[in-house]
């Protein structure tokens, strides 16, 4: 009888493999959840076992795994469960499931339960007769005897230290103390809550112990933080961990600093601008149980929490949380089944929730607790439209938005004006022939960013300078459109002696920089901050007295049916960085369109009107929340092996009539990087029946020859139509 080991590998591939023990290994079998490297074809890579047989049948073709990494498992059994959730509703390999899981130092082969972290080593023993003198683990115990070291301290000495480290961990003669190595600030005793705070975290402790989905929906300024601090607070008191999702590395400084000057606990973050060893670092920390926040962006939902009791999710609604390259999971709806396994609370705050999240409150699914009040003394802000049809434009701006600028920045105040669109200008065109500088890979304007004299396409990523004059008539080019860079220079040179901060993707490359940025504004002096979606999310900045949209149409008309709800969240959002101190505020929206529904809904009843509207539009066209939608994609440099694909695909699909599929038509941006892209909507009325539908597809999209041929992904509950 032979033992097998079956593999997930980091493979766009369904299938586990099989394998046969490293050579010489005795004992009993290891652990599921356990790494494994293994040969594949000439390569090796790092698996997870996912499970064991006895082949008692004849073995010769199975290989043989090269090392076992691990004595025990990596996950504990709610995550690992959750993870085979996870791949089977997202029709995802369980392997690249299990790889997006762990951190990159831990998932490429490295030391699991050594991995580089801020712990120190304490020996528990002077010796032990087991071990060898002057091996590598005799050594390092040794060196161990005057006190405990850092283990950066006792890696940079000895070339072996994790293999010695193993060692010396079986014979129990050491042991791993904490330390605590995240920034602290002195604590502070948070304001006092108003009563509707008092009730929502009321409403938090009470559903401590106990699966619980809760709606935090308060105004922009509300104080939804406070609240989450009231929550996490208790939570901390009797030893557990709490974990706090948001949607930016943008907004994780604020956050963490108010968090850590307030709590007696490690607050650490998990986001994809950590370096490798830190990742792990945090990972190891979370592991091992001690009570602590971790903040953190989608992927620190896989975090492998040991004592973990709430979850709090803010901004829920927004697209950030959803993952829209590879394995394209949701990080709130993977948080609720992981709070569902654990039976703990979620707190999913906005001021302008998801559709589906209202619908669920509306549906008794979700709890819903309200903050309709400002925290403190601010007030919501004064609301005006600027019908762009009765005004004269200078550089994107009409004279009554420029003269608003000038007298708030008279008056010491600052000022946001933004815009969802970087680079100098969208277009590069020239006048006299009608020429504009295209890319030829995606059959779109190249943006023209004056500061690099660059002409870049947004859409994939390739660069080119930017000709001074035609390339077919020879006369002058001319930037038409407004973007942030040409923002910063028309309001530089008309408020001269005002600083002028441009927030965008550009200016925020480097590490530090958006801090460094935001600083300028958190110091409260005259300012004025130009930005694009960056500026609108969760940042108190509390003498920004005037918001000003310079082009609210964006989106109003978009083929995406979300559109109309990306729209209005990020106006709300826009707004409410107005006025959020003692200073009444105040907010200017330029549009063509001052009559539009969205508008109308908003001034008149805010948020929650123009969801109520928009839930109905949805339900009359049996749009998600009342229905269930995935999106078939694919793309490929030839459009013939598309049709083929397509074709197939829908060959393969239940003949059942609940089962709606719109196309196969061409993606909203139909070229990209030189590759043209379809895609195939499929909606049902029932969730169930379209997850039926996709088991059914998926094996076979992965078996189709035609597949070969392009590149295909499938997204389950798309946030985007793109």
């Amino acid at each position: 009888m032979n033992h097998v080991f079956q593999v997930a590998l980091p493979l766009p591939l369904l299938q586990h493999f099989d394998y046969l023990p490293p050579s010489g290994w005795q004992g009993p079998p290891p652990p599921v959840g356990a790494r494994v490297r293994v040969p594949f074809g000439p390569r090796q890579l790092v698996g997870v076992i996912c499970g064991h047989r006895s082949a008692s049948g004849p073995i010769a073709k199975l290989r043989q795994a090269h090392a076992v990494l691990d004595q025990g498992s990596l996950f504990s059994e709610e995550l690992w469960h959750s993870l085979h959730w996870a791949a089977r509703y997202w029709q995802h390999p369980l392997g690249e499931v299990l790889a997006a899981a762990l951190p990159a130092a831990v998932r490429d082969a490295g030391d699991a339960a050594a991995a580089r972290g801020d712990f120190a080593l304490r020996s528990l023993a002077s010796g032990d007769p087991r071990l060898r003198v002057d091996s590598a683990p005799w050594q390092l115990l040794q060196s161990l005897q005057s006190g405990a070291r850092s283990w950066a301290s006792v890696r940079a000495q000895f070339p072996n230290a994790a293999t010695a480290l193993r060692r010396l961990e079986q014979l129990q003669v050491v042991e791993r103390v904490v330390l605590d190595a995240s920034p602290r600030l002195a604590r502070i005793q948070g304001p006092p809550l108003n009563s509707d705070q008092q009730v929502a975290v009321a409403a938090v402790l009470a559903a401590l112990g106990r699966f619980g989905a809760l709606l935090l929906e308060g105004v922009t300024g509300s104080g939804k933080t406070e609240v989450y601090l009231g929550a996490i607070e208790p939570v901390l008191a009797r030893g557990g961990q709490a974990l706090v999702l948001v949607p930016e590395i943008g907004l994780t400084p604020q956050l963490l600093s108010r968090f850590r000057e307030r709590l007696a606990a490690p607050v650490l973050t998990l986001h994809s601008a950590l370096a490798d060893g830190e990742r792990a670092r945090v990972w190891q920390r979370v592991r091992r149980g001690e009570p602590l926040v971790l903040v953190g962006t989608r992927s620190a939902v896989f975090a492998p929490f040991a004592r973990l009791e709430l979850i709090v999710i803010d901004e829920e609604h927004d697209a950030s949380f959803k993952q829209h390259e590879g394995f394209r999971y949701h990080a709130r709806d993977l948080a609720l089944v992981r709070a569902k396994r654990l039976e703990i609370p979620v707190v999913m705050g906005s001021a302008t929730p998801a559709l589906e999240s209202l619908h669920n409150a509306a549906t008794g699914r979700y709890l819903r607790l309200l903050l309709p009040e400002r925290a403190g003394f601010a007030k919501p802000p004064a609301v005006a439209l600027i019908d762009l049809r009765r005004q004269r434009l200078r550089e994107g701006l009409t004279e009554l938005v420029t003269t608003a600028i000038g007298e708030h920045l008279a008056r010491g105040e600052q000022v946001l004006v933004f815009r969802n669109r970087r680079g100098f200008a969208p277009v590069l065109q020239c006048r006299d022939c009608g020429w504009h500088a295209e890319c030829d890979r995606c059959d779109r304007p190249y943006t023209y960013h004056r500061k690099r004299e660059r002409l870049v396409c947004h859409l994939c990523a390739r660069e080119r300078p930017a000709p001074r004059h035609c390339p077919v008539c020879g006369e002058t080019t001319t930037p038409l459109g407004i973007g942030t860079e040409r923002l910063e220079e028309v309001l530089g040179q008309r408020f001269a002696g005002v600083p002028v901060v441009r927030v965008d993707r550009d200016s925020t490359r480097t590490v530090g920089s958006f801090e460094r940025l935001l600083a300028q504004a958190q110091s409260g002096a005259p300012c004025i901050l130009v930005g694009t979606q960056m500026l609108a999310k969760g940042h108190d900045l509390p003498n920004i007295t005037l918001a000003v949209i310079v082009d609210a149409d964006q989106g109003l008309y978009g083929m995406d049916f979300r559109a109309g709800e990306r729209m209005a969240q990020l106006i709300v959002q826009v707004a409410g960085r107005a006025g959020r101190g003692h200073k009444n505020g105040r907010v200017l929206i330029q549009t063509h369109y001052p009559e539009h529904p969205t508008f109308s809904h908003l001034l008149t009843g805010g948020y929650r009107n123009f969801a109520d509207h928009e839930l109905v539009l949805r339900q009359a066209l049996l749009f998600p929340p009342f229905s269930a939608m995935a999106l078939l994609r694919a793309e490929a440099m030839e459009e013939a092996p598309l049709h083929a694909f397509f074709a197939a695909a829908r060959l393969h699909l239940p003949t059942d009539t609940t089962l709606q599929c719109i196309g196969p038509m061409p993606a909203s941006q139909p070229r990209r990087a030189g590759a043209h892209r379809v895609q195939l909507i499929l909606q049902c009325a029932e969730r169930r029946t379209l997850q039926a539908a996709l088991s059914g597809l998926v094996p076979t999209l992965y078996a189709m020859p035609e597949s070969k041929r392009v590149r295909w992904s499938l997204d389950v509950d798309p946030q985007s139509l793109d």
